[in-house]
């Protein structure tokens, strides 16, 4: 009888973590099991995180997720679809503004679905409105001409849901214009519309237009020099591979074209008078996307060349 309670309270008073381990050892394919689930899901993160030469080597991606991949160079299709659907915005912003016409009762309804406003919030647009549209819609046809004449495009790929919003992006990027343009007051200085149309014409208008103007230099004249890396002197594409790039402000930060792509938006924020909280919103998402790309990009670089400027930094010189 002792030696049975004996073997009882041994049995009962066994450490938890050794039967854990026990009944672990016993389905040895259950570990197996969350070891891989769990790596899948992280993979899936990372595809939805990085895109182009950030991504893993396709030999260390699962197949199934490769079948998601699109190329890279059809980045061109978001600004061919806001070039025609900003366009197509700007064109009735413009002769709302100009010439006191209503909108369209498919995008007013659509507009009042997203900000739940009656369609009378659209009878007057300010003329900021219509300087906003006009600024997205020649960075999306800049963009797009880069795109398709001077960006080199390797072999990179990005996820299929990262090109499905990037199409939708710019559609609702549009709409947010027109939905900060009916904003409260407190919203900013969208509401100084009731003026004729040069008077509504004012400082923080200029301002951020060269500030705009500005930044798109930027971005062009470092985007010429990524695509420079590729091509000899005579412009023909000798090679696809990455290389370190110099010049221009490459010397104070590894992308300063995803740099510039917030100082444009930023700009765009000035051209509202600074005081719109529906667009630094969209500012901070900017932000957030591009600083993280500057990052995994830096990153890249410093992994992949042992010869990488130490003194660069990923996103905003001397700070980031």
């Amino acid at each position: 009888m002792s030696q049975i309670f004996v073997f009882q309270r041994n049995s009962f008073t066994k450490a938890p973590h050794s039967v854990a381990r026990e009944v672990v050892e016993s389905r040895p394919g259950c570990c197996e099991d969350a070891r891989r689930s769990s790596g899948d899901v992280e993979q899936v993160f990372q595809d939805l995180i990085r895109y182009g030469k950030t991504k893993r080597p396709l030999e260390q991606r699962r197949a199934v997720l490769r079948l998601l991949d699109v190329p890279k160079r059809w980045f061109w299709h978001f600004y061919a679809i806001s070039v025609l659907w900003n366009g197509l915005l700007f064109v009735l912003s413009f002769r709302a503004v100009i010439f006191g016409e209503a909108l369209p009762e498919f995008l007013t309804d659509i507009l009042g679905f997203l900000t739940g406003c009656p369609p009378s919030a659209w009878t007057e647009l300010p003329l900021t409105v219509l300087v906003l549209q006009a600024l997205l819609w020649v960075h999306s046809f800049r963009r797009l001409l880069e795109c398709l004449l001077v960006s080199i495009f390797s072999d990179g790929m990005i996820h299929v849901v990262q090109y499905a919003f990037g199409l939708s992006y710019y559609i609702f990027l549009g709409l947010t214009v027109l939905c900060a343009g009916v904003s409260p007051p407190t919203d900013g200085l969208l509401r100084d519309s009731t003026g004729p149309f040069l008077s509504q014409l004012t400082w923080y208008h200029i301002a951020g237009a060269l500030l705009f103007i500005w930044a798109s230099l930027l971005q062009h004249r470092s985007l010429s020099l990524l695509a420079s890396l590729r091509t000899n002197s005579s412009g023909k594409v000798e090679t696809l591979a990455h290389r370190i790039p110099h010049g221009g402000w490459f010397e104070l930060v590894s992308c300063p074209h995803y740099l510039a792509e917030l100082l444009i938006y930023t700009a765009l924020g000035v051209c509202c008078g600074c005081c719109s909280l529906t667009w630094w919103l969209v500012v901070l998402y900017i932000f957030c996307n591009q600083a993280l790309a500057a990052q995994l990009c830096h990153e890249y670089y410093q992994r992949t060349f042992k010869a990488y400027p130490r003194h660069r930094k990923a996103f905003i010189p001397l700070l980031l």
